[in-house]
Parts: C-alpha cells; sequence; structure tokens
C-alpha cells in the first residue's frame, strides 16, 4: 500500500487507471461475494483518495463512486455500511475545484432508502439506519461545499432526504416541550441513537438553506405529518418546528411562518384537532419569531388566523342546528369542544403574537382586529357573517374581542390619544351597549387595558368599599394637556357608556366591578378639577335612576347601582382628599351599614342577600346628597355650578346599532294651537303626533337628493339655452320680490308684537314641559312661527 501510494503520488496521471484496475476487482469480487478482497480494495481506495490531491484526481473520484455503489446496491448489510463509511470519508475531503458533471442523485435515494430499513434484526437494523442517516449527513455537507451546492435543494432531493430524517427522529421517546432550544446531543449519542443523529443531520441541513432553497426543506415536513397523521397529538409537530425555527437563520423566520399559514389554509375543512394542532405548532413558531425577524407577514398571519376564527365559528354554527336528538348529540357537543379548542389556540397565537409586537403594529392590530368585529345594523366591519346568523355573529363577536383583549394586554402608552384615538374608540364603544353581558365586559377590559398605564387595575379588582384607599399605594401623575384635551373631546361619550351599561337588565357582578374600575380609572389617569365634578354628576345620576327606576330594573340591579355608587363615591372622596366630602360619604355608608346593608357592595353581591320590596320610602340619610356634596366641594374651591345641573347621556345612533332600546322609547311631540277667537266649548284640537316611522321617512333624503339633482340640471339647462332677455327679465322678478318680503320684515321689526294665537305643548317619554306661546304672523307666501 506505501509503494501504491508513492507511485500515485509520484505520476498522479496513473491515478484514473489504477482506479479503473480497482472498480473492475471489486465490482467481480462483490458478485461472487468475497468480502475480504471487497475490503482491502476499499481500504486501497479510500488511502489513495486521502493522500492524492490533484487537478487528475477527477476521474479517480468517478471510479471511487462507482464502487460505493455498487457496495450500496449489494444486499449485505456489511457491505452497505463500508461503502457508507467511504462516502463519508470522501465528503470530507474539500475539492480545490469544483465538479460540474457530478450528480448524486442515486446516493440520496439509495441512503434514504437505508434510513428506512426494515431488517428483522435490531441491532442491524440499526446499524443500516445508522448508515443511511450519516450517508445523507456526507451528501449535505459536500453538495453544500460544492459550488453546485444548489442542486441537492431541489424538490425531488428533499422529498426524500427530509422524511427520512423525520422518520428516525419519531424514535425519540421523550420530547423536550421547553420554550428554549431543543438540547444539542452528546457525541456518544450521535453515533449510536439513529433518532438522535437524524436530528443532529436536521439541524445541518436547515441551517445550510438559504433564502431560496428555505421553502424545499420545509414543505416536506408538512408532508410527513399529514400521512403519518402526526397533528394529533402534535408533539412531534411542535419538536419539528422548535429545531426549524431555531437551526434555520433569524431573517428567515417568516418564511416558516407562511409556510404554517399556507398548510393551515389548506387543511381548513380537516377536523377540529388538526387544525389545532397546526395552531398550536404556529403559536411555537410565533413564539420563537417574535424574539427575532417576523418579517412583512404581520397583517398576514392575523389576518389567515381571523379568517379561520370565523370558520371555525361557522362550523360550530352549523354543527348546532344540524344536531339532532339520541346519539347525534354526543357527536355534536364533542365537535363543540373540539372547535372552542381551535378558537382557544387561534386567540392564545393571536394574543402571544401582538404582545410581542412594538407599539405602532400592535396599534395597528388593534384596529385591524376592531374592523372585524361585527357591529348589527352597520357594514363597516369586513368579516363576512352571512352564514353565521345571530348566534354565530354572537360567537365571532365574543371571539374577536377576547383577542383584542390579548394583543392590549400589557400595552403602555404615553398618552391616552394614542391608545385610543376617535377611530379606534368609536368601533370599541359600540358593542358596550348591546344585550349582552358577556360582550360588555370584554368592552371594558379592553378599555381597562388601555387606559390604566400605572399598573393600578390590579389594587382596584372587586367592587367593596375601601377603609383607606392611601394603602393601595395607587401611582399617577399629573394629568397632561393631551389627556385633558382628549376628555373634552371625548368625556362625555365615556359617561353616556358606564351610564347605560349600569342600567342593563342582564348585569351581573363581574359587570358591576368592572364598571366601578372604568370609574376609578379615569379618577386616577385622565381627571382634573372639570371631570372630577362630572363624574361625581354621574354618579349622582346613577343615584337618581335605580331609585325612580323608569327602566323598570329588577330589585337586584336597582341595588347594585346603588352600591356601585357608594363605592366610588368612596373612593373619589378620598382621591381629591375633601375632608368634608368624606366625611359626608362615610357618614351615607354608616347609616347603610346599620339600616340598608344591601346599598354596599359587600351585601349586595353575597349569594343569599336580603332585598327591600321597594326603595321609595327610604329615607334621604341614605343617599348622597348633591347639596351636601356641592357645598364641601366649594369650600375646597371646585367650581360646583354644573352640580346643579343633572346628568342627562347624549342620544345618538349607536342605540340602533347595537339593538339597544333607546333612552327614550317613544318620543311624541304634539303642537296644540288653540286660537283665542274661539270660545273654550269649540275648541279646534289640531294635533300632529311624529312617531319614529315619520321621522324615518322625513330624514331619509335619498328622495329629496335627486330632486335637488334634477333641479340642478334644469337650471343649468336653462341657462345654457334660454334666451338672455327671458333670463334677465325672471332675475328681476325674483329680485323685486326679495325686495318686497324683506321690506315687510323690518316693517314688523318697529311693531309690538301681537297677542298669541296659540300654546305649544310638548312631551318627551315622561316629561311634560310647560306650555308656551305662539305668535303667528302671517303675509302673502310667508308664514313665520
Amino acid at each position: 500500500m506505501e509503494k501504491l501510494t508513492f507511485y500515485a503520488v509520484s505520476a498522479p496521471e496513473k491515478l484514473d487507471r489504477i482506479g479503473s484496475y480497482l472498480a473492475e476487482r471489486l465490482s467481480r469480487d462483490v458478485v461472487r461475494h468475497r468480502s475480504g478482497y471487497v475490503l482491502i480494495a476499499m481500504e486501497a481506495l479510500d488511502q489513495l483518495l486521502m493522500a492524492c490531491h490533484s487537478q487528475s484526481i477527477k476521474p479517480f473520484v468517478e471510479s471511487f463512486l462507482h464502487m460505493v455503489a455498487k457496495l450500496l446496491e449489494s444486499g449485505e448489510p456489511k457491505l452497505q455500511v463500508l461503502g457508507t463509511n467511504s462516502f463519508v470519508k470522501f465528503a470530507n475531503i474539500e475539492e480545490d475545484t469544483p465538479s460540474y458533471h457530478r450528480r448524486y442523485d442515486f446516493f440520496v435515494s439509495r441512503f434514504s432508502a437505508m434510513c428506512h430499513s426494515c431488517h428483522s434484526d435490531p441491532e442491524i437494523r440499526t446499524e443500516i439506519r445508522i448508515a443511511g442517516i450519516r450517508g445523507i449527513q456526507g451528501v449535505v455537507r459536500k453538495t453544500v461545499n460544492d459550488e453546485l451546492r444548489a442542486t441537492i435543494w431541489e424538490p425531488q432531493h428533499m422529498d426524500k432526504i427530509v422524511p427520512s430524517l423525520l422518520f428516525n427522529m419519531q424514535k425519540i421517546e421523550e420530547v423536550d416541550s421547553r420554550i428554549g432550544p431543543p438540547p444539542s446531543p452528546s457525541a456518544a449519542d450521535k453515533e449510536e441513537n439513529p433518532a438522535v443523529l437524524a436530528e443532529n443531520c436536521f439541524r445541518e441541513l436547515l441551517g445550510r438553506a438559504t433564502f431560496g432553497n428555505m421553502n424545499n426543506a420545509v414543505r416536506p415536513v408538512f408532508a410527513h405529518l399529514d400521512h403519518h397523521k402526526l397533528w394529533d397529538p402534535n408533539e412531534f409537530a411542535v419538536h419539528c418546528f422548535k429545531i426549524i425555527m431555531y437551526s434555520i437563520q433569524a431573517q428567515y423566520s417568516h418564511h416558516v411562518i407562511q409556510e404554517i399559514l399556507g398548510h393551515l389554509d389548506a387543511r381548513k375543512k380537516d377536523s377540529p384537532r388538526v387544525r389545532a394542532g397546526i395552531i398550536q405548532v404556529l403559536l411555537e413558531a410565533v413564539a420563537i419569531a417574535a424574539k427575532g425577524s417576523i418579517g412583512p407577514t404581520v397583517l398576514e398571519v392575523f389576518n389567515t388566523l381571523l379568517k379561520h376564527l370565523r370558520l371555525s365559528v361557522e362550523f360550530e354554527a352549523n354543527d348546532l342546528q344540524g344536531g339532532s336528538v339520541g346519539s347525534a348529540n354526543l357527536n355534536t357537543s364533542t365537535k363543540d369542544n373540539d372547535e372552542k379548542i381551535v378558537q382557544n389556540a387561534i386567540i392564545q397565537t393571536i394574543g402571544f403574537f401582538g404582545s410581542n409586537l412594538p407599539d405602532y403594529q400592535r396599534s395597528e392590530i388593534m384596529m385591524f382586529i376592531m374592523g372585524k368585529v361585527p357591529v348589527f345594523g352597520t357594514s363597516t366591519h369586513t368579516l363576512d357573517i352571512s352564514q353565521l346568523g345571530d348566534l354565530g355573529t354572537r360567537r365571532i363577536q365574543i371571539m374577536l374581542l377576547r383577542s383584542l383583549l390579548m394583543v392590549t394586554s400589557g400595552y403602555k402608552a404615553k398618552t391616552i390619544v394614542t391608545a385610543l384615538p376617535g377611530s379606534f374608540l368609536d368601533p370599541l364603544l359600540s358593542p358596550s351597549l348591546m344585550e349582552d353581558y358577556e360582550l360588555r365586559q370584554l368592552v371594558l377590559e379592553v378599555m381597562h387595558n388601555l387606559m390604566d398605564r400605572h399598573d393600578n387595575r390590579a389594587k382596584l379588582r372587586g367592587i367593596r368599599i375601601i377603609p383607606d384607599v392611601a394603602d393601595l399605594k395607587i401611582k399617577r401623575e399629573k394629568i397632561c394637556r393631551q389627556d385633558t384635551s382628549f376628555m373634552k373631546k371625548n368625556g362625555q361619550q365615556l359617561y353616556r357608556h358606564i351610564y347605560l351599561g349600569c342600567k342593563e337588565e342582564d348585569n351581573v357582578q363581574k359587570n358591576y366591578e368592572l364598571l366601578y374600575t372604568s370609574l376609578a380609572l379615569i379618577t386616577i389617569e385622565l381627571a382634573n378639577e372639570e371631570v372630577v365634578i362630572d363624574l361625581i354628576r354621574l354618579a349622582i345620576a346613577l343615584q337618581d335612576s335605580a331609585i325612580i327606576n323608569e327602566d323598570n330594573l329588577s330589585m337586584f340591579h336597582r341595588c347594585g347601582i346603588m352600591a356601585l355608587v357608594a363605592a366610588y363615591l368612596n373612593f373619589v372622596s378620598q382621591m381629591i382628599a375633601v375632608p368634608a366630602f368624606c366625611q359626608h360619604v362615610s357618614k351615607v355608608i354608616e347609616i347603610r351599614t346599620m339600616e340598608a346593608p344591601y346599598f354596599l357592595p359587600e351585601h349586595i353581591f353575597r349569594e343569599k342577600c336580603m332585598l327591600p320590596k321597594s326603595l321609595e320610602k327610604h329615607d334621604k340619610s341614605l343617599c348622597f346628597l348633591t347639596n351636601k356634596i356641592a357645598e364641601s366641594l366649594g369650600g375646597s374651591g371646585y367650581s360646583v355650578e354644573r352640580l346643579s345641573v343633572p346628568y342627562v347621556p347624549q342620544v345618538t345612533d349607536e342605540d340602533r346599532l347595537s339593538r339597544r332600546k333607546s333612552i327614550v322609547d317613544t318620543v311624541s311631540i304634539q303642537v296644540d294651537i288653540l286660537p283665542n277667537s274661539i270660545p273654550s266649548d269649540d275648541v279646534v284640537s289640531n294635533t300632529e303626533e311624529i312617531t319614529f316611522e315619520a321621522l324615518k321617512k322625513a330624514i331619509d333624503t335619498s328622495g329629496m337628493e335627486e330632486q335637488e339633482k334634477e333641479k340642478r340640471r334644469l337650471v343649468i339647462e336653462k341657462f345654457q339655452k334660454a334666451p338672455f332677455e327671458e333670463i334677465a327679465a325672471q332675475c328681476e322678478s325674483k329680485a323685486n320680490l326679495l325686495h318686497d318680503r324683506l321690506a315687510q320684515i323690518l316693517e314688523l321689526t318697529i311693531r309690538p308684537p301681537p297677542s298669541p294665537s296659540g300654546t305649544l305643548t310638548i312631551t318627551s317619554g315622561h316629561a311634560q314641559y310647560q306650555s308656551v306661546p305662539v305668535y303667528e304672523m302671517k303675509f302673502p307666501d310667508l308664514c313665520v312661527y
């Protein structure tokens, strides 16, 4: 061997003939099963290959690879392992010049087949599989280091290599489920355990992937998981994608996320558990990608997830509608539970992804999700709910608001205008008027996430009478100018939604707790002296509404409102630290504790609480009095003039949009004209009742717009075609008429007013206003009231 090596190094041009001779001898010995000669020939080839590094080695390599192929084709495991070992040695040699004609298609196919060996002897089977994995590793190293390395990334090769590695990785008994990267295997494990060796090779393969061939390496993973049904349970799928995300270069993470989203779209009609498994894999991928580069797929991720959220709700609604009695009910309920798993997985993924985004992107995602929330009576949302029905629409509303709640968690804006711009606040508050207590709870919780910039919400949890607010150690800063302008612009809107939210018939304890927290957070984060006065007015108005009970609320809800007012006034009085105000509130709470404990939150929200039969007979000492509050605040320099003006919420179109009853159930305006010249027994009653339908017809301006367009067209046409003399004459006549009417009006200003010709009576709901005199003055073609 020493002489042969010296000869080959001295005369490298002879290497080609040496290789051909050895290849011919080895082929003959393999066929004749002369294993000893085969071993000698391969050892000679290996040593020559390692010793000679010249330009003339290229033909010798072809002979060498031909011999390795002969060994791999043989049915004897020892020869297959021998050929593999020789190929691995060759793969570790760095060639000076690239080979433009050499291909490794046969070796990829053969090594992949060895990875799936099913030999009856477990030891031999393991040995062959290890040899196959090492061979694949050698092919990857050789081709990646070669100038023509792109050939290995072709789909026909990746479709063999990746499944072979995953097939052996499945044999791992314990899968590491931690968030961190999977542990690197030890050197001994690499050589002895096919699963560990395959995993190491898989990492190496992905680590060498570049931008152009990343997708070819990832797609076979999906095919393998689908074929072997590994999405449910999905421990192995999660393990695989953890390896992928930690092995690839960080800037390519968004490619993997795109592939997962694409596969989720492709499997959208599969069982809920399969979809849930894919979404959980996406969650793991997002958790890792969010720490590095997410790429341009932010909106695509959320759009795809929200689309699948809608599909899941649609499937759930269809199952509920199509469920039949008997044994099918069990299957339907199981499907419903599975769909809930899908929905929770989607919401968890949305929340985790959103919470890792920078603030500017998170604001965009908040607007994006809010734009998907369907509101009854509007078409501004971008989510298709035509197939959902009322139950499905309610379900998708809850799911989207839960997603929004996850995204807003931990969001800290410097100013409230940044967190709650008008374009986001208006659609957010619309669901707060819906007749669904769960939707209202979610809206309030989202508001709390955005308002609470100093983490005070946990200290305010639970509605209660706080003996000493100072013990809570509430953090607050001086109100900035932007927050003050926000409250001037949007304060009435917030007060209105809190006021109406307190008077909902289906409120539960959590609703009152969240409403109390809302009032407290506004006081902490946004309240100057003016806002404090408005909040006290709001609290007194809620107290009055509970006592008068125009909305016919149950006794529990009336007492709940009284308890909410007591808890808030106790809080705000200590926050502004006005002694007289604190004394009045403490006195009322003390009297209530002895005489009417059901007006306090600690009692009314217990399971068994005795409720009164009526509230009308209660003494005024049980109520917070406006004059007492005004007197106490006025003495401390507060401007209390507005306290004497009762708070009345603004009536907007949101009531109609959110399917909520209007504040004024019926508005009836009656105009009675009673001429003095007619005797009382012959009174002519001229009463016009304006109902909702009449107002709706009057507001419908589509017909009027068409008439206006037609008038404008006629005027333009007239000025274009009519003679000049005709146009001038008409303008002159109109000018004269206008001159005469102005003269009549100017003359009237000098005359004394005439006697009243009638009265005007206006009724609205339960209130009737005083009749006012009506003066009637008539002129030709002109009537002024």
